[in-house]
């Protein structure tokens, strides 16, 4: 484990050595790693948790979370292995497969998009994301309920992984974990808890942490 994590932590330090491109080449990853075989390794670890995607020698990064400061990575480690071991279930793929993992799954810790949204009443919720204690128990219900796994489903079962002490920054860790969309949820967070939080913060461009700020219904808070 500890050989696992210093990798993922060489792998960080590699990713953020690149200059800043929307896509990479391998030749970028070798001149920052030394050599192709290094490369390869830093980027399958980056891929392991979701961060790298590459591709016929081109690989894209997600650069949202790579580019955060060492002690917030740190932290985001466990919300990172936990999105990379997620596992979609759908059988109706609308709403009402939320409905029924809301009102059927009572050992759940729900996080990203539902939870942000109850936070923040900011971005209109996606997917439903829950933490469950024993996601193969979990897993085998839904089937047998006639959900069916796969890349579309909207019902999204994590592993518990880490620490859940404080339910509001642990939604912020994983909102950042999470990037893309969930990259304004975390912002919407910092904005109306941020006596919720340690003194850990994420790092996120100027632009965007305006937007929010503009957008964010304040009437709304806590």
């Amino acid at each position: 484990m500890q050989k696992q994590e210093l990798l993922k932590g060489d792998a960080f330090l590699f990713a953020q050595r690149l200059d800043s491109k929307p896509v990479y080449t391998i030749e970028d990853a070798i001149s920052v790693a030394g050599s192709a075989k290094t490369a390869y390794r830093r980027l399958n670890a980056l891929k392991s948790l979701g961060l790298a995607k590459y591709k016929r020698g081109r690989f894209i990064l997600k650069s949202s979370v790579v580019l955060q400061p060492a002690n917030v990575i740190e932290k985001l480690l466990p919300s990172l292995i936990a999105l990379s071991r997620a596992r979609r279930f759908g059988r109706n793929y609308n709403d009402s497969d939320i409905r029924f993992a809301m009102n059927n799954i009572s050992d759940k810790f729900t996080t990203l998009d539902y939870r942000a949204y109850e936070l923040t009443k900011f971005q209109t919720p996606l997917d439903l994301y829950i933490y469950v204690t024993n996601i193969d128990k979990v897993a085998d219900f839904l089937k047998e309920k006639g959900f069916k796994e796969g890349k579309n489903g909207h019902v999204i079962l994590l592993p518990k992984i880490g620490d859940f002490s404080n339910e509001i920054e642990r939604v912020y860790l994983d909102c950042i974990a999470n990037g893309e969309r969930s990259t304004m949820d975390a912002i919407a967070i910092e904005l109306l808890y941020e006596d919720r939080l340690s003194s850990t913060r994420g790092l996120f461009p100027v632009q965007l942490v305006k937007k929010v700020q503009e957008d964010l219904p304040l009437s709304n808070s806590k």
